[in-house]
């Protein structure tokens, strides 16, 4: 095995199941501890130790075993998952993920403040453990109360049912010696004085029922049998050694305490191996390798032995007749009817978890990447071949070249789909996020999450996570009033945060929705002034005042703290959404709460665009965003020129002349073409000169020199070999908004003067 591989397979995997712990502690902590929840968190522990143990990473070993030694005394109903051991579990979880980060860098020691918090957490583990803090999961616990002998009833009992009789929690060692076994040179009471070196015997009872009449007893013959209770911390295999000189003249059956079977029955819940019935009862301790032998054995003989009448459809094969091996033990008594149960249980769950893997395969994402970048360069070839068959006007090439490009798109969809997860695996960890940091501000705040199965790139979920941090913070910190202030405006008293997200016109959209007290435009106007980013006085719209907390360095808090105040990480948002070709809205009531909307691309790599030509300049619009397309009329060329606008089925339209916004000196095509696109509920006309048709772009990232210009978001290689410019339709979107509004603003101004010119006229002084 390459080590190196199955290190990196490990972090994986202890990451994954690092983030399970802590989604089902929050859920413990919101909802109240289940058993099933506990059941999960002790087996990410226990998988964790053990595959920390194969590598040797002692340290990791030895915290995580105290973790779960508090875990294991949950799992007991020994103890409550409430309050304190939730609060040293999670930062159990995190101290774990630490080490587990130095094991991925290069395996070295700790650093000593990071030894002094393992220490510190130990002692909280032990405090959160209580008396109960001895650890069940290695320990056999001695039972030392004493018990009642057995009477001949309870030893009828036994012997019939296989069970012990009553609720004391001892080993119960069945055995009954052959006539043989005084002629052999052995004594059953020499067997049971070595009994008691291994433990306590709490009650025996001499089973008589093969003694004959007395003139029938021969002297050298044994007819007894012993039932006996011994209190013990050896194990099964230890009690069986015992016996060893004796096997072939005895039949030995033990059952183990209810605590070993409780021990027992948590293995098998852990046990993550898919083997043999047999195997997994001597993997767990309930049955030894001579039990086993013995219980083949008898599974033979009972086949050998069986008559026509008990074959099974009239078959005379010894396998058609032979009884199941879990059969056989529980019948013979060697094992708890219920241990069995469990291990059949354990094999079928391991058996369909291994066959849910197999149909899975964990592939490394830089080989995804490269997959996508020869799709991509599969792609360009292709529009080019097509390009070629219609310039020789073959037919038969054409056909063909279309046909590779069908199944170029499949293997496109095909290849994009594999880098596609669902954002619920984001917006699950800031349930952390919110509890932390709600509970560091003495705020009750809920989160809800919908839209948890809406999927995206993956290089784009990974690139969010922390501008949404920065989000959710900042509206738990600036958003969600303290409860004394939310009661006093007649709100409920605990806060609610919702994030949400869903697909629209070829993008993803996710909110961020708090039910706080809204932006304070008068702090927002106050500090922009301040440092100079607005005049004094001047007239501005609620939606140019969000803005300004996006630039950097701005912060409406007067006071510094550990969340905010020093205007780090609205920027940081803006500058990383927009770098991943994206836009950043907010809506904000006064008293009612905000709403945060990052409108996002579904993916990085290869999109279906419309092609569009500008003069001698070709440009793609993502397909997903164009609604519709029409000539651009006389009137449209009128209404645009004076009020910068077009007539769309009675509505106004926005509308931008690309040739215009990209300073093209061509002349207009004498006739144009409107193609209507939208982002979210705004649409707006992009003019162009002709309309090229469907095109699958190939997202090629710009130059840095050419990154920050507007309305553009990327390039791509056409089949000619030329480069066209893909549109950034949100960044257009909002230009023209702009334009619009400020064209209104300079119509009301001009009408504002003209007004006023009009009322100091001499004609107009005279008529008053």
């Amino acid at each position: 095995m390459n080590m190196n591989d199955a290190l990196v397979t490990f972090v994986t995997e202890c990451r994954d199941l690092l983030q399970v712990m802590e989604q089902e502690l929050l859920h413990c902590e919101q909802t109240g501890a289940d058993q099933d929840t506990i059941d999960t968190l002790f087996r990410a522990a226990h998988t964790i130790k053990g595959s920390a143990g194969m590598f040797g990473l002692d340290r990791l070993v030895a915290f995580t075993h105290e973790a779960e030694g508090l875990l294991q005394q949950v799992r007991d109903g020994l103890l409550s998952l409430e309050g304190e051991r939730v609060d040293v579990l999670l930062a159990s979880v995190d101290y774990i993920t630490t080490l587990v980060d130095l094991v991925e860098l290069d395996g070295g020691a700790p650093s000593p403040e990071v030894e002094e918090r393992g220490k510190a957490l130990r002692a909280r583990l032990a405090v959160a453990g209580g008396s109960a803090t001895t650890s069940v999961i290695s320990s056999h616990t001695a039972i030392t109360t004493a018990v009642p002998p057995a009477t001949r009833e309870n030893v009828a009992v036994v012997k019939e049912s296989g069970s012990h009789p009553d609720a004391n929690d001892f080993w119960h060692i069945s055995v009954r010696f052959d006539r043989d076994l005084l002629r052999n040179g052995m004594d059953p009471l020499g067997l049971l004085r070595y009994l008691q070196r291994l433990g306590r015997i709490v009650s025996i009872a001499t089973v008589t029922t093969d003694l004959p009449r007395a003139k029938e007893m021969k002297p050298e013959d044994c007819y007894l049998g012993f039932e006996i209770g011994l209190v013990s911390d050896k194990t099964k295999a230890d009690l069986e050694a015992v016996f060893n000189f004796v096997r072939e003249n005895c039949r030995l059956r033990i059952q183990p305490p209810r605590t070993r079977l409780t021990e027992y029955l948590s293995y098998l819940e852990d046990l993550d191996e898919t083997e043999r019935l047999g195997e997994i009862l001597i993997r767990c301790g309930a049955l030894t390798s001579w039990g086993l032998s013995e219980a083949l054995r008898l599974q033979t003989q009972m086949a050998a032995e069986a008559t026509p009448e008990t074959l099974m459809d009239g078959k005379t094969s010894e396998e058609t007749v032979r009884k199941p091996l879990g059969q056989v033990v529980v019948e013979e008594g060697m094992v708890h009817p219920e241990v069995v149960e469990a291990a059949l249980a354990t094999q079928r769950r391991n058996r369909e978890r291994k066959a849910a893997d197999a149909a899975s395969l964990r592939v490394n994402a830089a080989k995804l990447d490269a997959l996508i970048e020869v799709i991509g360069e599969l792609v360009i070839a292709s529009a080019g071949a097509e390009l070629l068959a219609r310039q020789v006007k073959s037919a038969e090439l054409q056909e063909a070249s279309a046909a590779v490009a069908r199944l170029v798109e499949g293997a496109r969809n095909g290849a994009l789909q594999l880098r596609m997860v669902q954002i619920g695996e984001v917006f699950s960890r800031f349930q952390r996020v919110v509890r932390d940091v709600s509970k560091e501000l003495g705020k009750d705040i809920e989160l809800v999450i919908h839209g948890a199965e809406t999927e995206l790139d993956k290089t784009v979920v990974e690139q969010i996570a922390d501008p949404l941090t920065h989000l959710v913070r900042n509206a738990i910190d600036h958003g969600i009033e303290a409860a004394e202030l939310r009661t006093a405006r007649g709100k409920p008293a605990h806060g609610c945060l919702t994030l949400d997200a869903y697909h629209d016109a070829g993008s993803i959209i996710i909110v961020v929705d708090d039910d706080g007290g809204g932006l304070d435009f008068t702090r927002i106007r106050k500090r922009a002034e301040e440092r100079g980013l607005l005049a004094q006085g001047q007239v501005v719209s609620d939606a140019e005042l969000c803005k300004f907390i996006f630039e950097p360095g701005f912060s409406t808090n007067d006071i510094v703290t550990n969340l905010s105040g020093r205007g780090v990480g609205m920027d940081v948002v803006r500058r990383n959404i927009e770098a991943l070709r994206g836009e950043v809205n907010i809506e904000t009531h006064p008293g009612e709460g905000s709403t945060i909307y990052l409108h996002l691309p579904l993916t990085l790599a290869i999109i279906d665009g419309f092609l569009v030509g500008v003069g001698e300049a070709q440009y793609v619009v993502p397909l997903d965003m164009v609604a519709e397309c029409r000539e651009f009329s006389e009137g449209d060329r009128e209404l645009a020129r004076t009020q910068n606008c077009l007539n769309l089925r009675g509505a106004a339209l926005p509308c931008v002349h690309l040739c215009d916004y990209f300073g093209q000196r061509e002349p207009p095509a004498r006739r144009q073409n409107v193609v209507v696109v939208r982002a979210g509920n705004r649409k707006i006309g992009l003019v162009v000169d002709r309309l090229m048709g469907q095109f699958q772009t190939v997202i090629k990232p710009l130059s840095p020199i050419f990154g920050a210009v507007p309305g553009v978001s990327g390039s791509t290689i056409l089949g000619s070999g030329k480069v066209a410019l893909i549109l950034d339709v949100p960044s257009l979107i909002q230009h023209a908004v702009e334009q619009e509004a400020s064209h209104l603003l300079r119509r009301r101004e001009s009408i504002r003067v003209a007004e006023a010119g009009v009322s100091r006229s001499p004609a107009h002084l005279a008529s008053v």
